[in-house]
């Protein structure tokens, strides 16, 4: 049949209605649009603050046609929407760029101006021919480069340190020779604007926190702003828009601080994990306003300023918060407010370098209202919220004038039933004064805790009998608080440990996401540096840790020394003596200077982090060279809280020695990769030299050639060993039948620790013993996941047989989680993927587990795996995103039937398949959703 000769005996519309249906069904492609969304600047979608001139950009394709990779891309950045609905991008105009780069794109338009608003939008071509439409548009706005840009703001403050009291790197251990407690300001500016302004942001730092209020409503959602730094050296300041706040004519801007990490005040009776007095609360800022004809107006920090003590009087990130409503000035932050009894401010020098808060504020997640509430003692009353978590409370009360109420958080109760902070920080606590109002509603500003239980004296739960009349608690609520990364990975599996193991672990990951991440939520708070990489990749797998990974570099590259050192925790905040240097001078720990850029590199495309900090890795290894000893580094603390005969500490099962110098070993390894993409081949060259004769140095220290044992042939020195590519591929099988033999010996119980699990998990998934991994985390009766959860554990503790004596809410032996999502589910990098462009979906069908799903929202789009099991077969439902390729793994038998969506594979020529190896078929694929089944006996 001819087309055209038949439509001429149609009218022209239903003419080309009737074409448009033909081509449709005979180019079936054509029908599938393309489209541009998920725009990202610097990992955000509409950041404010934008501190680089050169920001990364990046975004993702949506389509429901099969194996599209982008061919070409445009981008257009306008300085006003008006001009992008236009088509013009007159800050940039990318023309039609022939790449299929979709991430990490520079802008390379015109030079950026500080505090501006730049629009923009991209438009995209694919491999089949098809253009997408301009994407939404999305925008940015850059912060202050330079401190000319701050428009002459100085830091202001209510009083300051005296010199002699500065203390910015305190010694564990040192005694204090003040006691005291300092005032916690409230700082007002009263205003005109000129008009109503179409843009008003504020830039905005107040050390240690700070929350600002304009006319009476506080600015933003953030908890605990700004993030903390190395104070003596640089700090951040976070940029909020107020348009909607601001109004012409008379306003007051308001600013409460609080201590945080920058002054930890030394008060009797209140826990201080540390005793840092970098100075007193203090604030720099400026709020600029732009009108409808261009003109600005700004109001910064100076000495025209007011303060005044406010009602926090009280606090300290380790000892709680005090608040007395009764000192309360109802309007301070609003227009008209008498302030006559206020004093000017004066003026304080503040940290050299302020830069924008790059990584996600902490936020308000989830509420838990008590599930019990009892009395285990006259006059105290125990809440439990049922979860361990981070957080603070909101207290609900109803008395008179002065009545107190004292709560104090914890995670555990004393055989007693009452709270015990024994081991996380004694002496926290909350305390609040009532104004004696009818019903007050109160929570704290700058300090949070990790607890599951609140004792609650000097009042009386509603409903229960009160005869002494004390304050009413009307309720009191746990509120969960948490950096606001992006979730973006989901797991389950039909295998309730595993799911309820899952969830274990991911409550001390958000927990301890902070702005930085650190070990615990309640005693230390510090930012541990050996998470950073070893639990790095469980974090990805759930959470966009991407801005937070970057701010660590920050903090590292601001606490090495002189000398090259990386630090154990980073800010440094503490110098930590005590046994030596053990606690400070770790490779596994600050071998993260080196690690985690690596890591951002592949899971996020991040080269800048590679070019930003290499310097301090360079250094890092020369400073790890001087320490050796024939190339073995001896000290640190080794794999720190494994499991041996005597209480977790340093590693008891594994000598000193190992796990530094393999450590050591991989870190030249990586900075020979990374200088090779920077570059820099002469280097990369010396760093392959030297790891040679590293390599050399170790099996000659610890390989024991006649039973292919490494030093006592724990499970951590086995697997490092093997991980670090320190084993000789001739050896290789026998070390790694060492590790199971060890694990089946001991009726698959573990002993390798914090720094030897990770490494464990990662070389028996690779060697295709999941079974083993299945079998060692499928007991409830030896120390490990099930034994924690069986103890009552709700969030992953720090040791692995969940003693009371120590942390019950830690940031490290997550481990298993990578094996989640990566093993049993199946979503793993390929070898030498960056960002996961190429992906393996490799499920691991063990032990009793019949079905397991995961999904992870990578850098180009959503990967997912969901797999079923049954007696005739094997079910696989696969999403690979656009711009992306996978080798997809199937159980399978030789002669076993293999379909996609119904069909033979045969009859899908998108669908490569690559035969058959150690019992898995092997397909490659582009992009799209796949439905896969083996019919076969399993």
């Amino acid at each position: 049949m001819k087309i055209r000769p038949f439509l001429s005996f149609l009218p022209s519309p239903a003419a080309a209605l009737l074409l448009t249906l033909i081509v449709l069904i005979y180019h079936p492609a054509a029908a599938q649009k393309l489209a541009v969304t998920n725009l990202r600047c610097e990992y955000q979608p509409h950041p404010l603050g934008v501190q680089t001139r050169t920001p990364a950009l990046s975004w993702q394709l949506r389509t429901d046609r099969r194996n599209v990779r982008q061919t070409a891309y445009q981008i257009l950045v306008a300085d006003s929407p008006t001009k992008l609905n236009q088509n013009v991008g007159n800050v940039w105009d990318s023309g039609k760029i022939m790449s299929d780069a979709s991430i990490q794109v520079s802008y390379a338009g015109r030079a950026l101006q500080p505090a501006t608003t730049y629009c923009w939008k991209v438009k995209t071509w694919d491999n089949q021919g098809v253009a997408s439409g301009w994407s939404a548009p999305a925008e940015w706005q850059t912060g202050l480069f330079s401190a000319a840009d701050w428009r002459d703001a100085t830091w202001i403050a209510y009083e300051q340190l005296p010199a002699e009291r500065v203390n910015v790197l305190p010694v564990d251990g040192k005694k204090d020779t003040y006691t005291g407690n300092n005032v916690l300001p409230l700082l007002r500016k009263q205003f005109e604007a000129k008009k109503q302004p179409v843009k008003a942001t504020l830039f905005i730092s107040g050390l240690g926190q700070f929350e600002a209020v304009l006319n009476g409503q506080k600015v933003g959602n953030h908890f605990l702003d700004p993030g903390w730094t190395k104070y003596d050296q640089q700090a951040q300041y976070v940029a909020f828009d107020v348009t909607n706040q601001v109004k012409s004519g008379a306003n007051a801007l308001g600013v409460m601080l609080g201590n945080g990490f920058y002054y930890v005040p030394p008060v009797k009776e209140r826990y201080r994990k540390l005793k840092s007095a970098f100075g007193y609360p203090k604030l720099i800022c400026r709020l600029a306003l732009t009108y409808a004809d261009g003109t600005q107006q700004n109001v910064v920090s100076d000495p025209s300023w007011q303060t005044t003590a406010g009602p926090v009087t009280f606090s300290s990130i380790y000892g709680g918060e005090d608040y007395n409503a009764i000192l309360e000035q109802s309007g301070w932050a609003t227009a008209g407010f008498d302030a006559r009894q206020w004093r000017p401010v004066i003026t304080v020098d503040g940290p050299a370098e302020l830069l924008a808060q790059q990584q996600e504020p902490l936020r308000m997640f989830d509420t838990f209202k008590a599930k019990s509430t009892t009395q285990p003692q006259p006059g105290k009353w125990v809440y439990d919220f049922g979860q361990n978590a981070s957080g603070i409370i909101e207290l609900q009360v109803k008395g008179r004038r002065g009545d107190t109420v004292r709560i104090a958080p914890a995670e555990l109760l004393s055989v007693d039933k009452t709270i015990t902070q024994k081991n996380i920080g004694r002496g926290f606590y909350f305390t609040y004064v009532l104004k004696g109002s009818d019903i007050e509603t109160w929570r704290p500003r700058f300090t949070y805790y990790g607890f599951r239980y609140a004792q609650v004296e000097g009042g009386v739960p509603k409903g229960e009998a009160n005869p002494q009349n004390r304050p009413e608690i009307i309720s009191l609520t746990a509120l969960h608080t948490r950096n606001a990364a992006a979730s973006v990975g989901e797991f389950s599996c039909s295998n309730d440990l595993l799911n309820r193991t899952n969830k274990l672990i991911d409550w001390s990951i958000k927990s301890n996401l902070a702005s930085v991440f650190t070990d615990c939520p309640h005693r230390e708070k510090l930012g541990w540096l050996e998470e950073t990489h070893l639990m790095g990749a469980s974090m990805r797998y759930g959470y966009d840790i991407a801005t937070l990974g970057r701010k660590t570099l920050a903090d590292m590259r601001a606490s090495q020394t002189a000398e090259g050192l990386v630090p154990e925790i980073a800010p440094e905040y503490v110098k930590f003596e005590w046994g030596g240097d053990i606690f400070r001078d770790s490779p596994e720990w600050g071998s993260a200077s080196i690690i985690l850029p690596w890591y951002l590199y592949q899971w996020y495309d991040d080269r800048p982090a590679l070019a930003e900090n290499y310097d301090m890795m360079r250094r890092y290894v020369a400073y790890l060279g001087t320490q050796a000893n024939g190339h073995i580094i001896t000290k640190g603390l080794g794999d720190w809280y494994d499991l041996g005969p005597k209480p977790p500490g340093t590693s008891q099962l594994t000598p000193m020695g190992v796990t530094g110098t393999a450590t050591y070993y991989y870190d030249l390894t990586i900075l020979a990769q990374i200088a090779r993409l920077l570059g820099k081949t002469a280097d990369a060259t010396t760093y392959e030299q030297l790891g040679a004769e590293v390599k050399t140095a170790f099996n000659q220290k610890f390989f024991n050639p006649s039973t292919k044992q490494y030093a006592t042939g724990s499970q951590a020195a086995n697997a490092m060993a093997v991980y670090m590519g320190l084993v000789a591929p001739a050896d290789k099988a026998a070390v790694v039948d060492n590790i199971v033999q060890d694990i089946r010996s001991r009726d698959n119980a573990l002993t390798a620790g914090d720094i030897g699990y990770r490494y464990l998990l990662r070389v028996l998934e690779d060697a295709g013993r999941s079974d083993v991994i299945f079998a060692m985390n499928s007991r409830t009766d030896v120390p490990g996941y099930g034994y924690q959860l069986a103890h009552g554990a709700t969030a992953l503790t720090e040791s692995w047989a969940a003693l009371p004596t120590v942390s019950n809410n830690h940031l490290m032996l997550g481990h298993l989680q990578e094996w989640l999502y990566g093993g049993l589910a199946g979503i793993r990098p390929a070898e030498g993927s960056v960002a996961f462009n190429h992906i393996d979906i490799k499920p691991e069908p063990v032990g009793d587990v019949t079905s397991a799903k995961a999904s992870h929202q990578s850098p180009y789009g959503l990967i997912a795996s969901d797999w079923k099991k049954s007696a005739s077969g094997f079910a696989l439902t696969v999403t690979i995103p656009a711009n992306a390729t996978a080798t997809v793994y199937l159980p399978a038998a030789a002669g076993a039937r293999i379909s996609e969506g119904g069909q033979p594979l045969a009859q899908h020529p998108e669908l490569q398949s690559l035969g058959i190896d150690q019992g898995r078929a092997r397909i490659k694929v582009g992009s799209g959703t796949y439905h896969f089944e083996v019919n076969s006996s399993l």
